[in-house]
């Protein structure tokens, strides 16, 4: 999964919020006819694709997504229309995404084989099989992020809105790190030829590890 550059205001480069390329983005103030003082619009141009984000005070209003990264290609299915929703209204309500994420989070955790209740005894449980402490950590952040979103907590998400933007990262790489990676090393194994597939599964029966 290659790094995600949000949009961010006067950058000369960042992944498109329409193409979603990353790409060098050209700038210009909107110019108001009759007017002498300068336009608090402003809008990029895509290198790219050549289409227009449209910005006020600093501000992307057009597309009106939050700067964050589409969902990860290998997302589970149950996953993706709550994961577009708090995309949609992470600009307009952090507190509103963050929640969503949370649910987000709950739903990948019971597709890594959890019943999806209780996300924190079931993080414990996904360490005691192995899961990386790189893994736990993300999935705790976005735990402990979406708990305050919905009880008053330490973590004030109205104040900074980019703790809410950060889940979105957060979720697409628990699914590169325990869904893509381990459906990738699967395929490539499958490749092997059938003499040495037995090999490895005598092998194996014969340590006590039959399938």
């Amino acid at each position: 999964m290659s790094k995600y550059y949000p949009p961010v205001y006067g950058e000369s480069n960042f992944h498109c919020p329409i193409c979603h390329v990353y790409a060098k983005q050209s700038w210009a103030y909107l110019e108001f006819q009759g007017s002498t003082n300068r336009s608090p619009f402003t809008y990029s141009k895509c290198d790219h694709c050549q289409k227009l984000s449209y910005w006020y005070k600093e501000r992307m209003i057009v597309p009106s997504e939050a700067p964050v990264p589409s969902h990860h290609e290998d997302l589970p299915a149950s996953c993706i229309d709550d994961y577009n929703e708090a995309r949609d209204i992470a600009a307009r309500s952090p507190k509103a995404a963050a929640a969503l994420m949370r649910l987000v989070i709950q739903k990948v955790i019971f597709a890594l084989g959890q019943p999806g209740k209780n996300i924190n005894d079931e993080i414990g449980s996904l360490v005691k099989a192995g899961m990386p402490v790189e893994v736990q950590q993300a999935l705790d952040y976005c735990r402990v992020i979406g708990n305050n979103a919905v009880h008053p907590g330490e973590i004030s998400i109205d104040d900074d809105p980019s703790i809410a933007y950060s889940l979105f990262e957060m979720v697409n790489f628990v699914v590169e790190d325990r869904i893509t990676k381990p459906k990738k090393i699967a395929e490539l194994y499958r490749k092997l030829p059938e003499g040495a597939l037995k090999a490895v599964e005598k092998r194996d029966c014969k340590n006590g590890n039959c399938a």
